[in-house]
């Protein structure tokens, strides 16, 4: 009873945290896309905000992020990353351990919140699963980020894993954009971040990341296989904790 209430109010405090974070970041973030100062070079620029807001809400939080397996990626590589998906606190963590600049497939809902939405639609790409048509133009427009040379990170997924199972069915975007440009996969492994974020309930701790190499896709792959050593990678790394 107790131990439940102060994981609450430790929610409670990591909300506020999180929020006086947001509205420190957001003007950068807006100045930033309004004005394009930077130009090619803006989503590297909004990457290092990202990357800073993470690094702030893990000390607050009193959470350590430790990479267990380094990865294997080249600073000006351009690739398909996919993790698994538990816990909120999985999208900062992304940003906080990924050596290269990315966007996320994020809901559309996001995009539709005032002033908010306007950040999050030039952060990200957006979809609507349930819609064939969102879901070719989110394709493409992934393909159009890869060619600028911006990576792409997926939560195969596709909403946390709620389920009790280690991983959920993964849906075929990832594997089919692979497929498509010919772009490597580059699994990471997230351990324990849904052990320490339930709802509002927060407490300390450690979550864990493992890289595993790039998976390239070669002449007679499918999505369905790319997604099998996508899933078995992941199974391994889950198990073994």
């Amino acid at each position: 009873m107790i131990q439940n209430f102060l994981k609450t109010l430790y929610g409670i405090y990591a909300a506020l945290i999180v929020s006086i974070v947001i509205i420190i970041c957001v003007p950068f973030y807006f100045l930033l896309f309004t004005t394009n100062i930077f130009g090619k070079k803006t989503p590297h620029a909004a990457h290092k905000i990202s990357y800073g807001m993470a690094k702030t809400l893990f000390i607050f939080y009193l959470i350590r992020v430790n990479v267990k397996r380094k990865h294997q990626l080249k600073k000006d590589g351009v690739y398909i990353f996919v993790s698994n998906h538990t816990s909120l606190l999985d999208v900062p963590v992304c940003a906080l351990v990924t050596p290269v600049t990315f966007r996320y497939l994020s809901k559309e809902e996001l995009v539709k919140i005032p002033f908010f939405g306007y950040i999050i639609r030039k952060l990200y790409l957006s979809v609507n699963r349930k819609d064939e048509a969102s879901r070719a133009r989110s394709l493409e427009n992934m393909k159009r980020s890869l060619n600028e040379g911006i990576s792409i990170y997926l939560f195969p997924e596709g909403t946390r894993n709620k389920t009790g199972e280690p991983l959920k069915n993964f849906y075929d975007g990832a594997f089919k954009l692979s497929l498509d440009t010919g772009i490597p996969l580059v699994p990471m492994t997230i351990r324990n971040s849904g052990n320490l974020l339930h709802g509002f309930k927060l407490k300390p701790g450690v979550i864990e990341c493992l890289w595993s190499p790039p998976i390239f896709p070669k002449k007679g792959d499918s999505a369905e296989s790319l997604k099998e050593q996508v899933r078995m990678v992941m199974l391994k790394d889950l198990q073994h904790q």
